[in-house]
């Protein structure tokens, strides 16, 4: 049995934010392979199905983002799971808009949720990293990642989580390379560029080089064999 959490904040109001990216990549998978209906336990929506020939249970916990490792490891402990048969599905800021990564294990980067799930579960779990780009300041994330998607968003948004959905299998399986892949065509020329709304550079410069503190010019030298030689490489007399 595998254990697929979709991560997020319970309530209407949170439905649409990009915070929420998770808990709309389960539900994608419930529609699409006919999941029963939901019911509550563990502090959380559960749903069983099967992927692949393997019993799957999905579940999206409603304990709030920063709490979702309590609904998770509750769920775990009952079953009797390991951290290898957990998936977790959930919003990355550092992945441009409709990227996907799968990995085992890592940091939290920041996330709360993941950094609950750790606490609770441990660290070796398989975590579907969902690209839901950077804003390009820092003071501007959380009302980034607390804010709806954009209506321009569901070009790349709708199609990503269909191919998730489709392609839930191969996680299953442990094919996260294909699964990687699949999902990468599906949303193939979809998405704006990573990075749309950070400063551009300057040309030939990078964001990095851009950013650091600039030396102030020299002045230029009004006399002696330097201002010579500028007044005769420019013309001036």
């Amino acid at each position: 049995m595998l254990l697929i959490a979709g991560l997020g904040n319970p309530g209407q109001q949170y439905e649409n934010y990009r915070h929420n990216v998770g808990f709309m990549a389960a539900d994608a998978i419930f529609r699409r392979h006919s999941f029963s209906p939901w019911s509550k336990k563990f502090s959380a929506l559960v749903s069983e199905g099967r992927l692949g020939g393997e019993k799957v249970l999905l579940i999206k916990p409603q304990t709030y983002m920063n709490l979702s490792g309590q609904a998770i490891g509750e769920a775990m402990r009952f079953y009797k799971l390991e951290p290898a048969d957990l998936i977790v599905l959930y919003d990355e800021l550092d992945l441009a808009p409709a990227k996907v990564r799968v990995k085992v294990g890592g940091g939290a980067g920041g996330h709360n949720g993941i950094r609950s799930i750790d606490a609770h579960c441990g660290k070796d779990y398989r975590r579907v990293r969902i690209g839901i780009g950077h804003p390009g300041d820092k003071a501007r994330v959380t009302g980034h990642v607390l804010g709806d998607f954009a209506k321009a968003d569901r070009d790349w948004l709708e199609p990503l989580l269909e191919a998730i959905a489709d392609n839930a299998e191969m996680l299953v399986k442990g094919d996260d390379s294909g699964f990687m892949n699949k999902v990468s065509l599906a949303v193939k020329g979809k998405a704006e560029p990573a990075g749309k709304e950070r400063k551009p550079a300057a040309k030939g410069q990078s964001h990095i080089r851009q950013a650091r503190p600039q030396k102030p010019t020299a002045p230029v030298p009004e006399t002696g064999p330097m201002a010579a030689m500028l007044k005769k490489l420019f013309g001036k007399e």
